[in-house]
Formats: structure tokens, sequence, C-alpha cells
């Protein structure tokens, strides 16, 4: 059994998905202690115990410890299921989190998968439905792993009710299929939208204007998408960056006494702190998109690397966290001038500088 110290790091719930995602692939039970030990509310949330619920679900897991504020968890898990499968926060909380935590044991299931699940789906601290969708799923598409994902409904906190659909299908006969990717390629296009259902126009229009100001964009009436009232009230601001080789996207959520100016202005610096780097990836991106690199890494045996703008604490954390289920390791090194990190993900025996 892998013994965690989920306080270490930056000690938040990635610790927890990252141990239930591959103790899935694995096979590895898991013993997770001191959860969230330096939250204010330390401990399993609801959020939390949904990933736990559909990680057990989807293997037949044997769980103790899944109770709202445990701070230990025990996770023995039996073989991953295809099929349908539903499951609900409950709460505004992140379904996109919840997804992650399950999605690279199922890429992995030997049957299609379709999940139906419903929370939060643009939310503060966490990936947006189209961050997901638009960066990271064509990302695992180029793995080997493809998925489609709609979103039914949009959800915010805190009324949550959004829903999403995702059909995972399995990995083909070649398995997954590392890459580097250490560059973005030409900018093939840049969009910005606004979401505010429930809301008055004029705040996305105000954002909007920021947007453009700040960024020298232009923008025009398709940018405010058209959403049902019920599915808020609810802010969220994107910007979508579309080159060659990856598309990010970056997200502001507005909240109560949050002006328009101040949730723009959030998006801007996002944008502009990528584009003074070289990195191919984003430091949200850089970090989520290790774990199926890594998985990759281990099943292939071939080595990859990937550029980011920097890697963060919550990303570093990540790393330590999947050493000590793979046997992989995970370098990185600074490039030139400044300009990014470069992160190379080897397998067993690369010992190579």
């Amino acid at each position: 059994m892998i013994h965690i110290d989920a306080s270490q790091g930056e000690g938040g719930g990635q610790v927890l998905r990252t141990s239930l995602a591959l103790s899935m692939v694995t096979g590895q039970p898991v013993l997770l202690e001191k959860i969230r030990a330096r939250r204010p509310r330390p401990g399993l949330m609801r959020q939390h115990l949904t990933c736990v619920t559909a990680a057990q679900a989807l293997s037949g897991a044997q769980v103790e410890g899944a109770t709202p504020g445990s701070q230990t968890l025990r996770f023995t898990p039996g073989p991953v299921r295809g099929g349908e499968h539903h499951f609900s926060v409950g709460t505004a909380g992140s379904v996109m989190l919840v997804l992650q935590s399950v999605w690279p044991a199922l890429m992995l299931a030997e049957s299609p998968v379709r999940l139906t699940l419903q929370g939060g789906t643009h939310n503060p601290m966490a990936p947006s439905f189209h961050f997901v969708e638009r960066a990271y799923a064509p990302l695992l598409r180029r793995l080997g792993a493809p998925a489609e994902l709609r979103l039914r409904r949009c959800g915010f906190y805190p009324g949550g009710g959004g829903e999403i659909e995702v059909d995972l299908h399995p990995v083909g006969p070649e398995g997954l299929q590392p890459f580097d990717l250490t560059e973005r390629g030409a900018l093939l296009d840049q969009q910005a939208e606004c979401l505010v259902p429930g809301l008055k126009r004029s705040i996305a229009e105000r954002e909007l204007e920021v947007l453009r100001g700040q960024l020298g964009w232009t923008f025009d009436h398709s940018t405010i998408p058209v959403t049902r009232q019920n599915e808020g009230p609810g802010n969220a601001l994107l910007a979508t960056l579309r080159h060659e080789h990856v598309t990010e996207v970056f997200c502001a959520i507005g909240e109560k006494s949050r002006s328009a100016e101040n949730v723009a202005g959030d998006v801007a610096r996002q944008v502009k702190r990528y584009a003074s780097s070289a990195g191919a990836l984003g430091q949200y991106l850089a970090d989520q998109w290790v774990l199926p690199l890594a998985l990759a890494v281990w099943r292939s045996g071939r080595a990859a690397r990937y550029t980011c703008t920097d890697v963060s604490l919550h990303a570093a954390t990540n790393f330590s966290v999947i050493g000590q289920f793979l046997p992989v390791r995970i370098d990185t090194r600074p490039l030139p001038k400044g300009q990014g990190v470069q992160v190379e993900v080897k397998p067993p025996g690369d010992n190579a500088p």
C-alpha cells in the first residue's frame, strides 16, 4: 500500500485527486493522511467526497474514511468499469475536478464510458468546462485517448445545477503515444466571450470593453453567447488563444462585489503573462498535462518533454505524488532568458541528463 502525506507541498485537493486516479490506473491501494490539513476547513469536503464516490463506483473499490471532514482515507481499487455512469456533486462544487479524478483511469478502460456529471461548470480555483474541452481534451486525443465533452447546462456558485456529458473511448491498439510539446506554433485565432446567465447584458459588455482596451482585440455580439436565465446568476469571462500546436483558455469568474473591470483585468493579466513567455503551455495546463503524459511515458517506455510558462507549487506537488505511484522521473530546467521552464518525463532506466 502506498502511503501519501496529503499535506505535502501545496497540500490541497489535487493530492487526493491524483492519488485516486493513479491508484485506479495501477491497481495499488493507497492510504492518504492529513488530507487538506492546512486548509481553514481541513479534511474532505462535498466535492472531494464526490471524487471518491465516483472513483469507488468506477473501480469497485473498497473505501474507508469517506466522510465529511475526514483527514484519512484508505482506497483499494478493483478493475475499472466501462458503461454509463451518473454522479452529482449536490452543490456548486466543480464537476471538472471530479472528471479529472477519474479520466486517467477511464481512458485505459477496455470499453467506452459515458459520464453525466452535475454541479458547477465554471468555478473559481478550478478549470472551466471551456478550458477542459478546448485545451486539455485535444491534447489527450493526440496522446491516443479520444473524448467528447458536451455542456448541457452552465452551473455557477452558489446555485450549481450545471451538467456536462462526457464520452471517453478506449485507447487504440497502439496504446498511448507520448509526444513533445515545446512550441506553440503560429497563432491561428484569438477570441473572447462572456457568459452572464441571469445577469444584465451590460456586465458582459463592460468586461469585453475592458478586455478590448487592454489587449487590443476586437469583438462582435457573438462573444456574449445566449444562455438560459435559470443557468445563473453567474458570470465567466473567457479568452481563447488557438495556436498551431496548442490551445490555451484563460478564465475569470465574476462574484458578488467583484467589479466587471476587475474580472476583465484578471483575464488580461493572464493573457499578457502567457504572451510574455516562450512556454507552450500556461501554468494550469502544464500542471494538468503532466499526469496523462506520465502515464503515456510509463506505458510506452519513451520520454517526452513540454515547455511551460512556469512550474507552480501546485504542479511541483503533483510531480511528487506521481513519482510515488509511477516509476518515472520528472525533471525541470529553465528556458534561456527566463522565458519559461522545460519539463521532461523519463521512463524507468532513463537517467540521461
